[in-house]
Parts: structure tokens; sequence; C-alpha cells
């Protein structure tokens, strides 16, 4: 196996490749002949001495060493765009610009406050706030696309070690959703006992949905799930139509309607940390910094206390 360093240029065509799924569609995306995207392939190969793609009569496929390999290019390509980012933010530092990443139910309630009180107090700063799951915050910040990112776990799952996180802005109780006519709809807590034999909805293949799945087995029984909905307003609009109970983080649920009373759970059996993050290594400009104080702020203040 050759010891000189392969291509990157090569490197990123493989993870191109890998990411498109197959050789014709990465040429269509560079604007290349499928003939000279394989010759590259071929010659990434010879740099390597092993095979990285496997060519059948259907298209194509990467051996086992590709896949590692395109691994490697991912972690290339994150830190080259990585640089690019740092370099661009350091010759924008007395531009007055801020770039975060946020998730949407931060975005929807606290978010609005946070830029409304930052833009009273700098008018000529701009914000550039992206919404995103959680996953993608995370690439957001080690790729430097954005200088903040809000996030949130729950105690089972903290955030990992990779996100240095700054701050802890809010602790946000899970609540319990009833329609307006439900049985305990006039009750200001519930233990989660009381409505074990209730119809349940929740969100597919989300993460309140594993919540509701944990904290009615650490209650003792297991939701019946009747409905599964796309997103909060629908989860919503199937509670206030009585179709059955749910639960939701309170920040998802400000804006429920007449229809759904929101019921705080005795125990707090589920309750999610929302987070204010930077990667440690980054430089923070004075108006990044401000935008934090602002955070910290609006973060504090009594109507998001749960």
């Amino acid at each position: 196996m050759s010891s000189a360093p392969y291509s990157v240029d090569r490197l990123l065509l493989l993870l191109l490749v890998f990411r498109t799924g197959s050789l014709s569609a990465a040429a269509d995306e560079l604007a290349l002949s499928t003939s000279a995207v394989s010759q590259q392939m071929s010659k990434l190969e010879r740099e390597v001495g092993l095979p990285l793609v496997v060519r059948h009569p259907k298209g194509m496929r990467l051996t086992d060493a590709g896949l590692k390999l395109a691994a490697h290019a991912m972690t290339i390509d994150n830190a080259l765009a990585a640089a690019r980012n740092d370099m661009e933010a350091f010759a924008q530092l007395d531009r007055g610009e801020v770039r975060i990443a946020t998730f949407p139910t931060f975005a929807a309630s606290v978010m609005p406050k946070v830029l409304l009180h930052f833009h009273d107090l700098h008018p000529d700063v701009e914000v550039t706030v992206r919404s995103y799951r959680l996953d993608r915050i995370g690439e957001a910040l080690e790729r430097r696309e954005v200088d903040l990112a809000t996030l949130w776990d729950y105690p089972w799952a903290p955030i990992g070690q990779d996100i240095p996180v700054q701050t802890t802005l809010l602790k946000e109780p899970t609540m319990l959703l009833l329609p307006a006519g439900h049985r305990l709809a006039r009750r200001r807590i519930v233990d989660l006992e009381e409505v074990a034999d209730d119809r349940w909805i929740t969100r597919s293949s989300h993460p309140v949905a594993s919540v509701l799945e944990r904290i009615c087995r650490d209650a003792g029984f297991d939701p019946d799930i009747v409905f599964e909905a796309n997103d909060y307003p629908e989860l919503l609009g199937m509670v206030s139509a009585g179709l059955g109970v749910a639960v939701a983080p309170r920040l998802a649920v400000r804006a429920h309607g007449p229809d759904v009373r929101v019921v705080a759970i005795r125990g707090n059996p589920a309750p999610r940390r929302i987070l204010l993050a930077k990667l440690a290594e980054r430089v923070q400009s004075p108006a990044t910094l401000a935008l934090v104080r602002s955070f910290r702020t609006v973060s504090a203040a009594k109507e998001w206390r749960g």
C-alpha cells in the first residue's frame, strides 16, 4: 500500500459518489463525464491499494474499504468547510453579523423575543437564524456555518461532549394535553397513572414519542397509541377534536387554542433542557457576545419558566 498522501480532490469525489449513489449522478453534479469520474476513482484505488468501488450491471456500490474511506472524506469535507467559514468570519468580524442555528419550537416561541431584545439594543447588526433538526444543528456548528446554536436534551440522553455547552437557557417541563371536555381538564396537575386507560396521540418518528414511551413505562403502563401526527399543530388538532390525550414540551404548545387544556404532570418526569452552545475554539465577535446576553436576559424572564 502506498505511503503517499491521498488526493483530497479524489477523496471528496468518493464522498460525492457515496452521497449521490452512483458515478453518473456524481458526474452530473460536477458537470463531468461518467468516464472521467470513473477514471478518478480508479486512480484513487491505485493510491489506496484497495478496491473502493464495485461495479455491477445495475450500478455500483462502495466496498467496506470504500465506505470507511468515505467516512474519513466526510471528516475532511467538514474540516474544509469549517476552515472556509472561519476565514469568512474573520473577514466579517467588524461587519456585525451573527448566525444562529435553532430548532422549530424554540424558533417559534423564545427566539422572536431574543431577536427583538437584541435589535432594540443593536439595530445595525444582522442576525441570521436557521431552523434545523437536532442532528443538523450539531453539524452546522462543526462546519462553522453558525456562530451560536440552541439545542435540547433530556436527562437520559445528554448532549455529547463534542458540542461544548456554554449555558443552560431553560429547563422546560413536559406537559399533558387534554381535550377541553376531558374529565381531568379542570385540574392544574395530574398523576400520569390517571390517564393510563386513555387513548394517546403522539408524533411519528419524533423524540416526543420516545419521551411518551419512557414516562408511561416508568408510571407502570403502556400507552394505547391510536394516532401519530406529523407535527405539533396536527397533534393539537387531534387532541382538540377529542381523539385522545398527548404529551409535549411546554414551548411546543404555547398556542394551543381553547379546545385543549395544558396540564402539568406530577413529578415533572421528563424535563427538557434547552442549551446555548458554541465551539470552544470559535472566535466570538462583540456582536456575538451581545447576542449571548440577549439570550440570557430573555430566557430568564418569568414567562418562560415551567
